[in-house]
């Protein structure tokens, strides 16, 4: 079964991240590593995504002739996708580990994380022709 993870997040979070210390920078990203590492030498990797920062994000409509409108940056939202894993594992149990994993990894001084991690498994054709 496949699941993408998506790490959420808020401006605060984002300024707070930006305000960790180089080495607490390091140990996350080395965590998220090595995190990585088991999960494709597992074979449950598919994929795995950072964004650009939400300042360049932008929210695009259809206008009345169908051009793409932008309303600039999440006008509506006060929380964005920061990045994302797909995996492909045999159960939610199994995702929702993964997911712990990434919302736990170490924050500023080596404390323990508690990021949001939407977990959400890919509709199956079975699944999608029920709509």
């Amino acid at each position: 079964m496949k699941y993408i993870l998506m790490m959420i997040s808020n401006q605060v979070g984002v300024d707070t991240y930006r305000a960790w210390s180089p080495s607490d920078v390091q140990t996350h990203f080395a965590y998220l590593k090595v995190l990585n590492r088991e999960l494709a030498e597992s074979g449950e990797l598919v994929q795995v995504q950072r964004l650009t920062p939400p300042e360049q994000a932008k929210v695009v409509r259809a206008g009345k002739d169908g051009e793409p409108v932008t309303d600039g940056i999440f006008p509506e939202s006060k929380e964005f996708l920061l990045g994302y894993w797909l995996v492909d594992v045999e159960s939610a149990g199994r995702a929702y580990e993964i997911a712990a994993r990434l919302s736990g990894g170490p924050g500023p001084g080596g404390t323990r994380l508690c990021m949001p991690i939407e977990v959400r498994q890919f509709m199956t054709e079975s699944a999608a022709a029920d709509l």
